[in-house]
């Protein structure tokens, strides 16, 4: 039997360009975090080997203190990190693999050349290096002739997207979909997809260990693979991420609607470990979506890691209270009246109409409450 962690699409030293210093800060220390994670999960486990199937790094060129800091966290472990170079992290002469090599680490092992390893006697690792960001030809090819004498267990190790994959994977570095059938392979643990998927039952993404992207809820995961000759492997998500990235779309009726649906999203989660892009439609009334806007901006956005949100779509229609209140106000009835009228005309100016016109109530209010 053999039992190995299989992990991938690490991006050590992704940039975050688009998020607040403090917000990149913390989502590139969790990737390094990842690797503890990793390691204390082999250990726990009894898994004397770690292979991690492409893109260690974000690009084939980072800081040195990105490498220092990968090697010094993963030669904490008593295990073996078997490194595949991916897309973002390709093997080239006098690159970036022969800088970690040039790190020492007695358990880091980098397969820059697609020659087969033995992991352990008749354990045979059967690596597919990338040695260009887009490869034309399935790089997984080879193993249909590589050998591995006295084997009794043959893993491939890739980085690529299945052809079943279309439009949702890469245009290149395309893997055939049966490989692990045509290549005789117990097990095919693959990268490039950053979400975990069961392809077949010995064709696995783990997906990245920490999610970097807005299009799934769960945290990042790695594979605990369990190994015997003709038998199935037995495939287990091993929890490593700190991070969620969280998708949400929500109709709002009124204020107290939108206050429920905040406890509902808060109750099951970690704030700070949590990254919200909230989408908000409804028609509700002026003085609610007022509220609604300063839940977000006082509350909401000081819980969260990070708030994205797309508002424009909450309409705020003034309630008769609403306008009632303003028509005692002389000048501003005034000025709220003919703003009604420009946005039940409709058109291009509706739009500013509406804004000037919550701007109003706004300072209406601060008004009131400074009185």
């Amino acid at each position: 039997m053999l039992r190995l962690i299989h992990t991938a699409d690490w991006q050590l030293g992704k940039p975050y360009g688009r998020f607040a210093s403090d917000v990149r800060a913390a989502l590139g220390e969790a990737r390094f975090d990842a690797i503890d994670a990793i390691g204390k999960a082999a250990v726990e486990h009894g898994a004397a080997h770690v292979l991690v199937a492409g893109d260690v790094f974000d690009t084939e060129g980072p800081e040195d203190r990105v490498i220092v800091q990968a090697v010094s966290r993963m030669q904490r472990y008593a295990c073996t990190w078997w490194l595949l170079p991916g897309n973002h992290d390709f093997a080239r002469n006098s690159g970036l693999w022969d800088r970690v090599c040039a790190k020492g680490a007695a358990n880091i092992r980098v397969v820059t050349e697609p020659v087969p390893c033995e992991l352990d006697p008749g354990h045979w690792l059967l690596p597919a290096p990338l040695t260009h960001r887009h490869n034309l030809d399935d790089p997984t090819a080879v193993f249909d002739t590589m050998e591995t004498p006295g084997a009794t267990l043959r893993i491939g190790l890739a980085h690529g997207s299945i052809r079943d994959f279309s439009s949702r994977g890469e245009a290149q570095n395309q893997i055939a979909p049966d490989r692990a059938q045509r290549s005789h392979l117990d097990y095919l643990a693959l990268g490039d997809w950053h979400g975990a998927l069961r392809v077949d039952a010995r064709t696995w993404y783990s997906g990245t260990p920490e999610t970097d992207r807005f299009q799934r809820d769960e945290p990042g995961f790695a594979l605990l693979v369990t190994l015997e000759p003709g038998v199935e492997p037995v495939v287990s998500p091993i929890r490593t991420g700190r991070f969620q990235w969280l998708m949400r779309d929500w109709t709002i009726p009124d204020a107290d609607g939108f206050a429920a649906a905040c406890d509902r999203l808060l109750g099951p989660i970690e704030p700070s470990a949590t990254l919200l892009q909230l989408s908000l439609a409804g028609i509700v009334s002026l003085s609610d979506r007022i509220a609604i806007l300063g839940k977000l901006d006082n509350d909401l956005r000081h819980r969260l890691r990070h708030l994205a949100v797309a508002a424009d779509d909450l309409v705020g229609r003034p309630s008769e209270q609403d306008l009632a209140d303003l028509r005692v106000e002389g000048m501003i009835g005034t000025a709220a009246a003919k703003l009604m009228t420009i946005i039940e005309a409709g058109g291009s100016d509706a739009v500013t109409a509406k804004r000037a016109l919550e701007r109003l109530f706004v300072e209406y209010q601060r008004g009131q409450d400074a009185a």
